[in-house]
């Protein structure tokens, strides 16, 4: 299927739309959002773009046999989207094989080094996957760009892609993004040799290779010195791109009537404090993936109210837990220990009235959105985060102005810091004495610092990240 069309391509892991297929043979198509979404149509109709992506599923594989793969119009908002059928076994080893369960691990320092990792013979098997599935990205893309298209390659999913298609067609101009934080020389260096090298030369292939974050980009400088030396990158541009909260969406979206429904239901989950004042909330939404550090907000929430036990009764933690990667083992374990550690502060502080921990596992953006409105302290302590949008987005969007208790490990915290209260994600009595300081904010300055907060975190909108990527690559 050469078409040789689109001027701007866009390549990811997980495309824009995704189909179910029930037992009738009818397929149903779902479309996502995010940046990319945004990005894309904001350069208007009148563009020939092409998004590239892999199927994921059984319903996305049974769509690309019925369309060859160029996914009807109707079903994608109207975006050219070309979908890949990668064999599902190299999919699942470059998904879950190596990007999840390598990459992420390196890039989020989340490796328990005395027994992990282990690069063996198995590991090298999926390491060919991974490479397959960034070849089959290299050639779709060379087959749909027209001379001198702009290709904007996306995530850790792909990076071997830019060099790969480098190759194949030398007249595109080529940026990678990376969306997730990027190692020290030291950690990255965990890598096999080769393989290290693979990864740095992979994304050196492009023009441009841009970052969420100074820091991030200059980690990668670092590991391009120490793993391929001195003057490396010569001939890639590196760029910095912070992706900001989408305001208007979240805004608008957070005042339609599920929401309002929902907010009604947390208010009655949270009820008042013993003397009829409304009690205060700490807010946290998050997936329940290992770099998220949701065990560790736990134990923090539940050493606040050891030492701090005025708030007992008077305070709720409103924490979301969203199910994620539960094909990985390690993940299924994370997501039970949270349950766990979240009945255990139930068991030990509940009362009658009051349930210190309303725990919710079941992913409903609607009830987010009332958390955010509702929220009087947002908690965002991640291990390691290549931004974190939640510690932009509950600024933006809670009623009454909301306290930020941010991890300065998260990347959102290089545009945030002035206005949150910093922790460390690992000392569980310093966020305590965080969350204590947080919620004893009056509600002037906690309102004056949200302000400030929701003007940094919409500086960089999803459409305007994406538009300067594509300017900068035509510079």
């Amino acid at each position: 299927m050469a078409s040789h069309a689109a001027s701007v391509l866009v390549a990811s892991n997980r495309g824009p739309v995704s189909y179910a297929l029930d037992e009738t043979g009818a397929l149903t198509a779902k479309r996502g959002g995010g940046g990319l979404v945004s990005g894309l149509s904001a350069i208007g109709p009148d563009t020939d773009a092409v998004w590239v992506c892999s199927a994921l599923g059984d319903g996305d594989r049974e769509a690309v046999r019925r369309s060859g793969g160029a996914l009807d119009p109707a079903d994608t908002g109207g975006q050219r989207v070309r979908m890949l059928d990668i064999d599902p076994q190299v999919h699942t080893d470059a998904y879950n094989g190596i990007a999840n369960s390598v990459l992420w691990f390196v890039h989020h320092m989340l490796y328990q080094t005395p027994l992990e990792p282990v690069f063996d013979a198995e590991f090298r098997r999926q390491w060919a996957s991974y490479e397959t599935y960034n070849r089959a990205f290299a050639d779709a893309l060379a087959q749909e760009a027209a001379e001198g298209a702009a290709v904007l390659i996306q995530d850790y999913h792909l990076t071997l892609a830019p060099r790969m298609l480098r190759g194949l067609r030398p007249d595109l101009r080529i940026g990678h993004f990376s969306h997730t934080p990027w190692a020290p020389p030291e950690y990255f260096r965990l890598l096999p040799d080769d393989i290290a090298a693979q990864v740095l030369g992979g994304i050196l292939g492009a023009d441009r290779a841009a970052f969420l974050t100074q820091r991030w980009a200059d980690a990668f400088t670092d590991c391009c010195h120490a793993v391929l030396g001195p003057g490396i990158p010569s001939g890639t541009r590196i760029g910095v791109h912070g992706l900001g909260a989408d305001a208007d969406f979240l805004r608008r979206r957070a005042h339609q009537p599920d929401v309002d429904e929902r907010m009604a239901v947390l208010r009655r989950q949270i009820g008042p404090a013993p003397d009829g004042s409304p009690r205060k909330t700490i807010v946290r939404v998050d997936r329940t993936e290992l770099s998220k550090n949701i065990v560790r907000g736990l134990l923090a929430y539940e050493e606040m109210l050891q030492s701090h036990p005025e708030w007992r009764e008077r305070v709720v933690h409103v924490a979301f837990a969203y199910p994620s990667r539960q094909d990985l083992a390690v993940y299924r374990d994370y997501t039970a220990e949270v349950q766990r550690v979240a009945t255990e502060i139930n068991s030990r502080f509940g009362t009658p009235g009051w349930t210190p921990v309303e725990l919710h596992v079941k992913d409903d953006f609607a009830r987010s959105l009332a958390a955010y409105r509702l929220a009087d302290v947002a908690f965002v302590n991640p291990i390691r985060d290549g931004m974190n949008l939640v510690a932009k987005e509950v600024p933006v969007v809670s009623d009454e102005g909301c306290a930020l208790v941010l991890s300065r490990e998260a990347g959102a915290y290089e545009e945030l810091a002035e206005d949150a209260v910093a922790v460390n994600p690992y000392d569980i009595g310093g966020m305590a004495q965080a969350l204590h300081t947080a919620l004893s904010m009056g509600p002037g300055e906690r309102a004056e610092r949200a302000k400030r907060l929701a003007a940094q975190a919409t500086a960089l909108p999803p459409a305007r990240w994406f538009l300067d990527q594509l300017a900068a690559l035509g510079d």
